[in-house]
């Protein structure tokens, strides 16, 4: 999951932001902390990197502040020795703070306590923070998958399932789009992989593909 394996272009795509955003967020200087992990010019992006870029993107769309991102990421870089602290925990938000689970920081203590990460550790009880980021699954509280299209949606990036590829149960979206592309009509594709219609469609709208003047998706 750590290896590179996301161009930026691809990564702007799936969070739908533009690549130099993604550019700006990993900047960093002296008294200037990244939003999300660094790495190499020219690298791509590991997973973990990829699910920071998401999860920055997800807050910033609630009305989070940027500065407030960088402050909780700081925090808890440092209070958990974590290299990518937005993709290794669960978080909440208000629209304005985020906040996790003080149990994350202090063991023993209650699920329904959450601390204020962007504003050094401030304590609230789990009731009064509304908004969770319900596009990602977790198991030990790693991001494992993504619902890249929203959580209607059946596409997911999984880096356990098609190479980390977008796919639709288990099926890469590229895969499915090649095969539109090489003349196969939407009802043979769904046949072959063993899918509904109505989700190899969702695929290949997701790959830039223009259904809208097909009747068969009228």
């Amino acid at each position: 999951m750590f290896l590179p394996a996301y161009r930026v272009s691809d990564a702007a795509r799936y969070a739908d932001i533009s690549g130099q955003t993604i550019r700006n967020w990993q900047a960093a200087g002296d008294c200037v902390p990244p939003a999300i992990g660094e790495r190499e010019r020219g690298e791509s992006l590991s997973y973990l990197q990829l699910v920071e870029v998401a999860f920055v993107a997800a807050m910033r769309r609630t009305g989070v502040k940027l500065q407030d991102i960088k402050n909780a990421r700081e925090y808890l870089a440092v209070q958990l020795q974590s290299e990518y602290p937005f993709a290794e925990r669960r978080f909440k938000t208000d629209g304005k703070d985020i906040w996790m689970s003080l149990d994350n920081l202090v063991a023993g203590e209650s699920r329904s306590k959450l601390v204020k990460v962007n504003k050094g550790g401030q304590i609230a009880w789990a009731e009064i923070v509304q908004t969770r980021f319900t596009e990602f699954e977790y198991e030990d509280d790693l991001a494992v998958r993504w619902h890249v299209a929203g959580t209607d949606s059946p596409i997911v990036i999984d880096p356990r399932v098609s190479f980390g590829a977008p796919a639709v149960k288990g099926i890469a979206t590229w895969a499915i789009k090649g095969r539109w592309q090489a003349g196969e009509s939407i009802d043979d594709i769904a046949d072959d992989f063993s899918l509904p219609e109505s989700e190899v469609k969702q695929a290949l709208q997701f790959e830039g593909i223009d259904l809208s003047e097909l009747k068969a998706w009228q």
